[in-house]
C-alpha cells in the first residue's frame, strides 16, 4: 500500500534538507557490488572454496540452514522448512544477514513444476508496509480473512510459479536491526535484495538460469525498477567471475508510485472527473474548481524545483503545498483512498481501511507461530506484530526519497530486453490507472513513439472483459476493472490469469 500521503510527507519533506541530500546525492547511483566483489576475491576468497547447498532438500525444519556465497563478504541467507501456510507446496522462511541487518522472508514452491516454473520476488509498499499483505491478503497460496487464520487460497500466485515474499528494509515485519541501523533510500534497499538474490540462486542449482520476475505494488513502482537495475548490474560482476548471471526477465508493478509527479496531477482526474468512471465525481464541485485552478501553478513550481534542477528545500515545499492542496478534499469524502467505489471501513492510521488487517497482525502475534517461523527473538522485533513501520516511513519520507522517479531506470530496463509489466485497478486513488498511464505514454525510450500509437485494447477472462491494455515490445499497461490498490485481492481470478500468461509470454 502507498501510505505516505497522509502520515507525514507534507510536512516531513522539508525536515533535515541537507542531510537528505546527501543521503540520496552522496554517493553513486551505480547499483551493483561488484567493486567490493571484486575487492573480496583480491583479499584471497576463492571460489574453489565455495561449497552451495544445492538442494532445498537439504533444508531443515527444526534449524536454519545458512547460505554463503565468496562474491558477498558482508551477506549471507538462512533458511529453514516451514508448513504453516499451504501444505501442499514446500515452505521455507528465513533472514538475509547482512553483518547487524536481517530481513525476513518467505518462499513458496509452485503448485504446478517447482524444477521447472519461474521464480517471482514479492515486496509490498510503504514504505514501511509488510510483504505479508501480499501473503496473507492477496496473492499468497493462503488468506487470512477472519480471526480462525490462514485458508486456502486456489488463486495464489504460486499456481505456477515459486515465489518470494520479502518484508524490507530492516524494521519492516521480522525485519529488524541489531543496534538502530536504518535503510531510508531505495538505493540503499537495492543493494541488499540484490545481493540476497545472487546467493540464493548461487545456492540452489535447480533455480539457475530460471527466468525471474520481480514484482510489488504501490511504492514498489519506485522500488522494483531500482532493485532489478541493481541486479542486472550485478550480473556483470557474476560473469566476469565466472558464475551464473541472474536471468532477470520482467518486472511487476501494480498500482505503482513509478512517477510521482504525474500520479499527483491525476488525483484531479479521479476526483472531479468521469474518467473515475463514477457519476457524479466523488469531490465537490467547489473543490475541484479550485484544485483546477492550482494545477498549472504547481506543475510549474515542481518541474522547476524537482525535475529541471532538483532543489530539496524548493522541491519539498512544492510538494508538500501542492500534494495537500490537491489530496485533502479527496480524504475529506470518507472514501477509501484504495478503493473509491467503497467508504473508509475503521480508521484509516489503524487499519488502511481494511479490518482484515488485524487478523493478520494478530496471526503473526503468536508466539507459537514465530517460533515455527523462526522469527529471531530480538527486542527489535515488537511482540505485537504490525503490517505497517511508520518510523520506517518517515525515514523515507525524510530523504524525499518517493520524490526521485523512477522512470529512467524502468526505460534503462526496457532497452536491456527486460519486459515491464504495469496493472493497475481502476477503483484506485492512490497510485490510479490515469496517472500510471500518462508516465507509460511519456516513458523516454526507444519504442516511445509506437507505444503511443497503440489503442487500448480490452482483454478477457472467461469470456468476460477484464480491462483494457496497450502493448509494444517489452512495455505492457494493463488496467483491471473493478479492481482497487490490491488488484489481486479485489480480483484474484483476473490477477492470477494475467500473471499466468505474462510469465508465459503469451498475449493477453
Amino acid at each position: 500500500m502507498m501510505l505516505w500521503i497522509w502520515k507525514g510527507i507534507l510536512l516531513a519533506a522539508l525536515a533535515s534538507s541537507s542531510q537528505a541530500a546527501q543521503q540520496i546525492f552522496g554517493s553513486p547511483l551505480i547499483l551493483n557490488s561488484s567493486s567490493s566483489a571484486s575487492q573480496a576475491f583480491s583479499d584471497g576468497d576463492n571460489l574453489n572454496l565455495f561449497t552451495p547447498v544445492e538442494s532445498l532438500g537439504f533444508v531443515s525444519e527444526s534449524e536454519f540452514t545458512t547460505l554463503r556465497h565468496p562474491f558477498f563478504p558482508k551477506h549471507s541467507a538462512r533458511i529453514k522448512k516451514s508448513r504453516f501456510c499451504d501444505r501442499t507446496v514446500n515452505a521455507y522462511t528465513g533472514y538475509i544477514d547482512i553483518e547487524a541487518r536481517h530481513l525476513f522472508f518467505y518462499f513458496f514452491e509452485s503448485r504446478s513444476s517447482p524444477d521447472e516454473d519461474d521464480v517471482i520476488f514479492w515486496t509490498n509498499g510503504g514504505a514501511g508496509a509488510s510483504s505479508t499483505m501480499g501473503l496473507f491478503m492477496e496473492l499468497g497460496p493462503c488468506r487470512i480473512i477472519d480471526a480462525d487464520g490462514p485458508k486456502f487460497h486456489p488463486e495464489s500466485w504460486n499456481s505456477n510459479a515459486n515465489i518470494f515474499f520479502n518484508d524490507q528494509p530492516v524494521g519492516v515485519g521480522f525485519s529488524y536491526a541489531e543496534y538502530g541501523e536504518s535503510v531510508s533510500t531505495t538505493e540503499e534497499a537495492a543493494q541488499d535484495i540484490a545481493a540476497f538474490v545472487s546467493i540464493f540462486f548461487e545456492n540452489f542449482n535447480k533455480f539457475k538460469a530460471r527466468p525471474f520476475h520481480m514484482a510489488g505494488e504501490s511504492y514498489g513502482g519506485r522500488y522494483l525498477p531500482l532493485f532489478a537495475s541493481a541486479v542486472y548490474d550485478q550480473n556483470a560482476a557474476l560473469l566476469e567471475a565466472g558464475l551464473t548471471p541472474i536471468n532477470l526477465a520482467s518486472v511487476m508493478i501494480g498500482n505503482g508510485m513509478t512517477d510521482f509527479y504525474e500520479s499527483t496531477w491525476s488525483y484531479y482526474d479521479m476526483a472531479c472527473t468521469a474518467q473515475s468512471g463514477f457519476t457524479p465525481p466523488p469531490v465537490s464541485i467547489s473543490a475541484c474548481v479550485q484544485m483546477k485552478r492550482i494545477l498549472p501553478r504547481c506543475k510549474k513550481w515542481t518541474k522547476e524545483a524537482c525535475l529541471d534542477q532538483y532543489d530539496t528545500i524548493n522541491c519539498g515545499a512544492a510538494t508538500s503545498w501542492c500534494t495537500e492542496q490537491i489530496a485533502a478534499p479527496f480524504f475529506a469524502t470518507g472514501l477509501n483512498p484504495y478503493d473509491i467505489s467503497r467508504k473508509c471501513d475503521g480508521k484509516l492510521e489503524e487499519t488502511l481501511c481494511y479490518p482484515l488487517t488485524r487478523h493478520i497482525n494478530a496471526f503473526l502475534s503468536n508466539s507459537t507461530l514465530r517460533h515455527e517461523l523462526g522469527v529471531d527473538n530480538h527486542p527489535s522485533i515488537p511482540s505485537n506484530f504490525t503490517t505497517i513501520n511508520w518510523e520506517v516511513n518517515k525515514a523515507f519520507t525524510t530523504t524525499q526519497d518517493l520524490l526521485h522517479p523512477a522512470t529512467f531506470h524502468t526505460a534503462a530496463l526496457l532497452e536491456r530486453g527486460v519486459r515491464v509489466l504495469i496493472y493497475v485497478g481502476t477503483y484506485d486513488w492512490i497510485c490510479n490507472w490515469i496517472g500510471n498511464e500518462r508516465w507509460t505514454l511519456d516513458l523516454e525510450w526507444s519504442g516511445k513513439e509506437g507505444f503511443r500509437e497503440q489503442r487500448l485494447r480490452e482483454w478477457v477472462v472467461d469470456g468476460k472483459v477484464a480491462g483494457k491494455m496497450r502493448r509494444l515490445g517489452g512495455l505492457t499497461f494493463v488496467t483491471v476493472d473493478g479492481a482497487g490498490h490490491m488488484a489481486p485481492y479485489d480480483k484474484p481470478k483476473e490477477s492470477l490469469e494475467l500473471v499466468n500468461r505474462w510469465l508465459a509470454g503469451e498475449k493477453l
